[in-house]
């Protein structure tokens, strides 16, 4: 009895891991493929890789942010902007409009002063909707990276590789069995 408990904990175990390379696997190549980040629905998931914004969400962290360069985000939203070709995502503290533009003053929780750049609702990517995992942005930045994306393809493979030679010995070894009797 406790062996049939044990292996199917280590059945579960496995699946889910398995599912969640797989989902990691194409998540990445996805973005791959479409040259950018990931977009489900109108949403797009970020990496943390400063703690500018601690303790609002730790470096290595994933943040789900609301697209849309919109001129009606409020004093105290975060928002994502580029600076630079560089995604920042920091607390708006001032709202200006000058000549029918709208512009904002940022800043970064954990910073001692505001941004010293003025972010125009042109350069605004979108609006974080206060949903973060943490830590798996490290897994995140990993995938992305050239080693880690060839281990995203190997993984599954020898996973699917193992599980299909298993079945297979056991088909063999039940055959074994009913010819034995």
């Amino acid at each position: 009895m406790k062996k049939k408990i044990l292996s199917a904990v280590s059945s579960i175990i496995r699946s889910v891991f398995l599912i969640a390379v797989c989902l990691l696997a194409f998540v990445v190549l996805s973005s791959r493929v479409s040259g950018g980040e990931p977009t489900i629905s109108g949403y797009q998931v970020k990496t943390v890789l400063s703690g500018s914004m601690e303790p609002t969400f730790q470096t290595g962290s994933i943040i789900s942010i609301k697209l849309g360069n919109s001129s009606s985000y409020k004093k105290g939203d975060i928002i994502t902007f580029r600076v630079d070709e560089k995604l920042i995502t920091h607390r708006i503290l001032d709202v200006k409009q000058a000549n029918g533009q709208v512009s904002y003053k940022t800043k970064g929780d954990n910073n001692d002063g505001p941004d010293l750049w003025t972010v125009s609702s042109q350069d605004v990517v979108g609006k974080y909707t206060n949903y973060t995992i943490p830590y798996v942005g490290y897994a995140m930045n990993y995938a992305n990276s050239k080693a880690g994306s060839a281990l995203l393809l190997i993984v599954p493979g020898i996973l699917l590789i193992i599980s299909a030679l298993r079945s297979i010995f056991g088909a063999i070894k039940q055959l074994e069995v009913k010819k034995a009797l």
